[in-house]
């Protein structure tokens, strides 16, 4: 049983693939639409065994399961025909183009309304469509440093660090996939279609209110905190026996104090009276994790973990792409499904539904070649014939 029905034609870049994958993976058939010779996205590492090629791309690999798949020319007049063909039928526009270039082409949502009356366009972009940064380039580290993430990610004595991968590219998409289903929902109750301009640094910046309401309220400026916490201690990552191997451990209260100390042999440091309150282990938080760690250096992090949890402490191996690979609790829930691939063989993902739902499972296919349905879609859903299809695809409409 699918959760969602409906077509969607997903024109993004790598600003808005998981968009598409999530509606995908809910039920809908969505048709992704990619400039001949393939999305540029396919050019995003890592690569199968290394090698930069479009159909080994790991990155497209991870954001277009379930997907259907079609190259298409929309900068030519025959391109744009098809295009609204298919928007006819359509449920869902998504795209990610600087603001502008759909109206330039006549296919914004003014124009594709008046085709479809019903149809929910959505614009993911970084800044917004309009106002004074409408034009700006961005990339994903740019919308962390104007969003102001990195102002707190990293140590108070060294630059700023951003994570290691596309955090606004996956983050935003997911509240623009929230804001298409509040859009259904509006044209089931009122026929009528929407326009969503989703702005990337706005899905960035719900994760920075509180701290910006701290500012506007006292003045009190974001700061570089490294794994500090204001109000608990210990409260950090601390290196374990073995080759780069660390553990995560939060003691969030006094009572969870006492339960950790008992967990490492209550050792007579661990009863001075400065740690007994979190406002004296915070304030001695360095020495405090120096002590800690004398602890957590003689034991695998899976040791460290499973003292600390069956003592009711927060602890948890910071896990490298293996430990993830060989997760226990990812495997009680199947998380990982195999993907046959015709470039790259056999491949462990994910599997598509991430939150449990009772009466649904998604299926899932592997992602898409380049132009793979384009026939299947031109012949079976716009009743194209072959010879019409060849004709275009030697004017350059079609790959």
């Amino acid at each position: 049983m699918t959760l969602l029905t409906g077509r969607v034609l997903d024109l993004t870049g790598a600003e808005g693939l998981l968009c598409g994958k999530i509606l995908a993976d809910l039920g809908a058939e969505v048709i992704k639409v990619e400039r001949p010779g393939g999305d540029p996205s396919r050019n995003n590492g890592p690569f199968y065994h290394n090698i930069p090629q479009p159909e080994k791309s790991l990155y497209w690999f991870a954001y277009n399961l379930n997907k259907k798949g079609i190259t298409l020319d929309i900068e030519k007049s025959d391109g744009r025909e098809i295009f609204k063909r298919l928007v006819e039928g359509a449920d869902f526009v998504i795209e990610s183009f600087p603001p502008g270039y759909m109206d330039g082409l006549g296919l914004g949502y003014n124009d594709l309304s008046v085709i479809n009356p019903a149809i929910v366009v959505t614009s993911i972009t970084p800044f917004g469509q309009y106002g004074p940064y409408r034009d700006y380039k961005s990339s994903d580290i740019t919308l962390l440093a104007m969003g102001g993430l990195l102002y707190i990610t990293g140590y108070p004595d060294r630059p700023p660090v951003p994570p290691s991968t596309y955090y606004t590219d996956q983050l935003s998409p997911m509240y623009a996939t929230l804001s298409i289903m509040a859009a259904l929902d509006y044209r089931r109750r009122t026929g009528r279609g929407q326009y969503i301009d989703h702005a990337q640094i706005e899905a960035g910046l719900n994760y920075m209110t509180p701290l910006i309401l701290d500012y506007q309220a006292n003045g009190r400026e974001l700061a570089l905190n490294g794994n500090k916490c204001d109000f608990a201690a210990p409260h950090g990552i601390y290196k374990c026996k073995g080759e780069d191997r660390w553990v995560a451990i939060a003691v969030m209260t006094d009572g969870e104090w006492r339960d950790f100390v008992k967990a490492i042999g209550s050792p007579e440091w661990a009863k001075l009276k400065k740690y007994a309150t979190a406002a004296g282990r915070v304030k001695n938080s360095g020495e405090l994790d120096r002590r800690v760690e004398e602890w957590t250096i003689n034991r695998t992090p899976e040791q460290v973990q499973e003292t600390l949890q069956k003592a009711g402490v927060g602890a948890g191996l910071v896990a490298d792409a293996r430990d993830l690979d060989e997760d226990p609790q990812m495997s009680h829930y199947n998380f990982y499904r195999e993907l046959d691939h015709p470039y790259m063989g056999k491949l462990r993902y994910y599997h598509p539904d991430p939150i449990k739902l009772s009466d649904a499972e998604p299926d899932i296919t592997r992602p898409v070649l380049v132009g793979e349905h384009t026939d299947f879609v031109c012949t079976d859903i716009l009743g194209m014939s072959q010879d019409e299809i060849d004709e275009l695809r030697g004017k350059g409409v079609f790959d």
